[in-house]
């Protein structure tokens, strides 16, 4: 998840510097979409499993992975082509990552340090509450 989530990061650099050379009308909030959510929020949930290895089986652990960037793909795509249905699903996949790194904080009772596991929390239901703003907005636009 760390390597993925700074590649994320990098990416969203990138496009932020072709936004405006090409004209890319999505193109600064993808960068900062790319940055922040799929980048930097991923590499925060990886970096929480690496220090915390037994706060989840494996195959969570890359469910997690899995439906958080393919929901982040989707929501992307969904986006650029002006389908709510596919940033609907795409949060969806978001909702389900968030779940189940939230509910792999509770296996850390007492194993972990309690204002960063606080914090990593803190993360995650902020950006369960942003997902049902992004998909408003995004039914708004595209209505």
């Amino acid at each position: 998840m760390r390597v993925v989530g700074a590649a994320a990061v990098v990416l969203g650099g990138l496009i932020a510097a072709v936004t405006g050379p090409l004209d890319l009308s999505k193109g600064s909030w993808a960068a900062a979409y790319l940055v922040l959510v799929a980048g930097a929020a991923q590499v925060v949930m990886g970096s929480a499993r690496r220090r915390w290895p037994r706060s989840g089986s494996d195959a969570q652990g890359w469910a997690q992975f899995a439906s958080w960037n393919v929901g982040n793909i989707a929501v992307i795509a969904g986006t650029v082509m002006g389908s709510t249905v596919v940033v609907f699903v795409g949060a969806a996949l978001l909702v389900v990552a968030l779940v189940l790194a939230f509910v792999a904080t509770f296996r850390l009772q007492g194993r972990a340090d309690r204002m960063l596991l606080l914090w990593v929390r803190i993360l995650l239901v902020l950006l369960a509450i942003s997902i049902p703003i992004g998909v408003a907005l995004s039914a708004i636009r595209n209505a």
